[in-house]
């Protein structure tokens, strides 16, 4: 099975409406790329464009999306993460709707439970939004891959 077809929902803890990651293009150790269609019924639309704090759930969803596809790998349950800090956000532009965002996620540093990441989106080859992330991994599984 390619990446693209795994259930969003089997990667991350999150449930709709409050999914900001349509499917994972590519995923290894230190670098992921997701995809996300903005669509009308999005929770996080303001006057038709995709507010800061869509942007900011995208950008942590995914990361959490990367590492739900690690712990697949590692034929383990996918874990909860909390963020931990942000920083260096800038927002170049909120996102419109019917826009379909790439949001690349690069690790910095991976150690114990924390992962520090730098987080691009774009839409098309505009980069729309930056920041680095710090997220916190619970040990308590999230998703249970088996099921």
């Amino acid at each position: 099975m390619e990446l693209r077809d795994i259930p969003i929902t089997s990667l991350i803890p999150q449930r709709p409406p409050f999914v900001m990651v349509d499917r994972v293009l590519s995923c290894d150790a230190t670098d992921a790329v997701t995809e996300f269609a903005i669509r009308e019924d999005n929770i996080f639309l303001d006057d038709m464009k995709l507010s800061a704090a869509g942007i900011i759930e995208n950008m942590a969803q995914s990361c959490a999306a990367r590492m739900g596809c690690i712990n697949r790998m590692q034929n383990e349950s996918v874990k909860i993460g909390f963020i931990g800090d942000i920083r260096d956000c800038h927002i170049i532009r909120q996102p419109r709707c019917h826009e379909v965002l790439s949001t690349h996620v690069h690790i910095i540093e991976d150690v114990f439970n924390l992962t520090l990441a730098n987080v691009t989106v774009t839409v098309g080859d505009d980069t729309i939004s930056t920041a680095r992330i710090k997220i916190a991994l619970s040990e308590t599984p999230a998703v249970d891959i088996h099921h």
